[in-house]
C-alpha cells in the first residue's frame, strides 16, 4: 500500500511539474514583436497591457518549443469597436506564420446577431486570414462564446490543442465556444501573447501545460 501511495503522489508531482507559469512582467523571458507594451500597474492582476496602437505584436516566449497541450490566460478587452482584438498564438516559426486564436470583446453582447456570432476567431497565417476564412468558410472558423462575459470584463480562456484539434473555453465552461480543425501542417513552434492592428487590451495568468504523450 505504502509503494502504491508513493507511486501516485510521485504521478501526480509530474503532473503538476508540467505546468509553467511564465512571469509576463519578467523581460527576461520574452521576446517582444512589433510594438512596445507596459506593465499593468494599481490591478489585483500582475499582467501586462497593450495600448492602442499599430501594428500587430507579438509576445513570444524564448526557449520555449510547444506542440500539443493546454494554454490557459486571463485577458480583458475593451467595448470600442474595432479597437479590441486579443489572444494567443501558437505554432509560431516567424512574426508572420503562425496559428492564433483571439477574441473581439466589443461583440460579446452586440445587439445584432451576426455580430455576436464574431466573438472569437481562429487564423492560420499567412494563408488563412480571418477575412479569407469568413469568405471561403462562413462561421466555420469563428463563433460567438459562451458564457458571454462584459465587453470590458476580465475573463478566462483555455485553448486546448490536440494535434489537428483546436478547441477553445471562456471562464471555465464545460463546453468549447469555438471547436476547428487546424489549417497547416506545423506541428510545433513558439508561444505568445497576440494582439491585433490597431488595438487595445490586457492579459495575465499565464499557464501552459504541455501533452507530454
Amino acid at each position: 500500500m505504502k509503494r502504491l501511495l508513493l507511486l501516485v503522489l510521485l504521478f501526480s508531482t509530474r503532473l503538476e511539474a508540467q505546468t509553467f507559469q511564465p512571469d509576463l512582467q519578467d523581460r527576461s523571458l520574452w521576446e517582444l514583436w512589433g510594438r512596445n507594451m507596459d506593465n499593468l500597474t494599481g490591478n489585483e492582476k500582475k499582467g501586462v497591457s497593450f495600448q492602442y496602437e499599430e501594428p500587430v505584436a507579438l509576445l513570444v516566449l524564448k526557449n520555449y518549443d510547444f506542440a500539443n497541450g493546454t494554454i490557459e490566460f486571463d485577458t480583458r478587452g475593451r467595448d470600442v469597436v474595432q479597437r479590441s482584438f486579443e489572444g494567443f498564438a501558437f505554432h509560431i516559426q516567424n512574426d508572420s506564420t503562425y496559428d492564433a486564436v483571439y477574441f473581439r470583446p466589443f461583440n460579446f453582447k452586440h445587439p445584432e446577431a451576426i455580430r455576436r456570432a464574431h466573438s472569437v476567431q481562429y487564423i492560420s497565417l499567412p494563408e488563412h486570414t480571418w477575412r479569407k476564412l469568413r469568405s471561403d468558410h462562413p462561421m466555420q472558423y469563428e463563433n460567438g462564446v459562451n458564457p458571454v462575459p462584459g465587453a470590458e470584463d476580465w475573463f478566462h480562456v483555455k485553448i486546448v490543442v490536440d494535434h489537428k484539434n483546436i478547441s477553445v473555453f471562456v471562464n471555465n465552461s464545460e463546453q468549447p465556444c469555438l471547436l476547428v480543425q487546424k489549417l497547416t501542417d506545423t506541428t510545433h513552434g513558439r508561444l505568445g501573447l497576440w494582439v491585433g492592428d490597431p488595438t487595445e487590451g490586457d492579459f495575465a495568468n499565464l499557464r501552459i501545460t504541455p501533452d507530454k504523450k
